[in-house]
C-alpha cells in the first residue's frame, strides 16, 4: 500500500490519495470516498478490502486545502469536533473535482476502456450522490448520505448507476429527508434504495463504536455484488 500525488483538474496543485492495489492485474478501479473524519485507519481498511478482492482502490485526500493528512478517530471527541469544523469549512464543489481527478488518474491506471467506480460514507456518501451526477463515474456508492434532499434537483443528470444505503434511524438524516430521498429517487431508472431499519448514522465503519455487524454486512455484501455487476 502506499501514496500517489495528483494533479488537479486545474493543474494548479496536487493532493495525496492512499493506493492500494491488487495481488494480480485490477478487474477495475473504486475510489474511494472520505468520511468527515480524512483518509483515516477505516477508509485505508476500506481500500484494501476492495483490493483484496481484485480492484485498484484509491482514496483521495479531500481536505488536503485545509489541512492535508488529516486522520481523525469518530470515537475521539477532541477529534469529531475538529472533522465537524472541517466539514463546514470545506468548498464540496472543489471536493468533486478532485474527486474526478482521481477518477482520471484511476483509468490512467487501468488498461483501455477499464471501469471506475465509486463509494462514499456520510459526507462521501453526499459527495458519492453529487459524483453520480457530476462525473463519468461508471457506477458510484453511497452511505448514509447527509443532506440529499438539498441535492434532489441534480438527479435528471444521474446518467449511470447508483446504489444509496439508507440507515432508517440516522440522527443527522430524519424521516423527513428520508422521505424526500425516496419520493424524489424511488422511480429513477438508474437509482436503487436500501433501507436499514433501527441503524443509526456510520452502521458500516470499519471499527468502532458506530459499526453495526450484521447491517454492515449485509450492505457490503450488496455494495460488492453492484460493483460486480457494472465494474466487472
Amino acid at each position: 500500500m502506499s501514496r500517489t500525488s495528483i494533479e488537479t483538474l486545474d493543474h494548479v496543485g496536487s493532493f495525496h490519495a492512499y493506493v492500494a492495489e491488487p495481488a494480480e492485474p485490477p478487474r477495475a478501479a473504486i475510489i474511494v470516498i472520505q468520511e468527515i473524519f480524512g483518509v483515516n485507519e477505516g477508509i485505508r481498511r476500506k481500500c484494501d478490502d476492495w483490493a483484496a478482492r481484485g480492484y485498484l482502490a484509491l482514496a483521495p485526500d479531500l481536505f488536503w486545502r485545509l489541512e492535508p493528512g488529516v486522520d481523525l478517530d469518530p470515537d475521539v471527541e477532541s477529534d469529531f469536533k475538529q472533522a465537524l469544523g472541517l466539514m463546514n469549512r470545506f468548498d464540496q464543489n472543489r471536493g468533486i473535482a478532485d474527486i474526478e481527478a482521481t477518477i482520471h488518474a484511476a483509468r490512467a491506471r487501468l488498461p483501455e476502456s477499464g471501469r471506475v467506480g465509486c463509494v462514499g460514507y456520510c459526507l462521501g456518501g453526499r459527495l458519492a450522490f453529487m459524483t453520480a451526477a457530476r462525473t463519468d463515474s461508471d457506477a458510484t456508492v453511497g452511505y448514509y448520505a447527509v443532506a440529499l434532499p438539498a441535492l434532489l434537483h441534480e438527479q435528471h443528470a444521474i446518467a449511470r448507476p447508483l446504489l444509496l444505503h439508507i440507515a432508517g434511524a440516522d440522527h443527522f438524516v430524519d424521516s423527513d429527508q428520508q422521505r424526500a430521498i425516496h419520493e424524489g429517487l424511488d422511480d429513477h431508472p438508474r437509482v436503487t434504495l436500501f433501507d436499514y431499519p433501527g441503524e443509526d448514522h456510520g452502521f458500516a465503519t470499519e471499527m468502532g463504536k458506530r459499526r453495526s455487524e450484521q447491517a454492515a454486512r449485509l450492505a457490503d455484501s450488496r455494495t460488492e455484488a453492484f460493483f460486480a455487476e457494472h465494474l466487472g
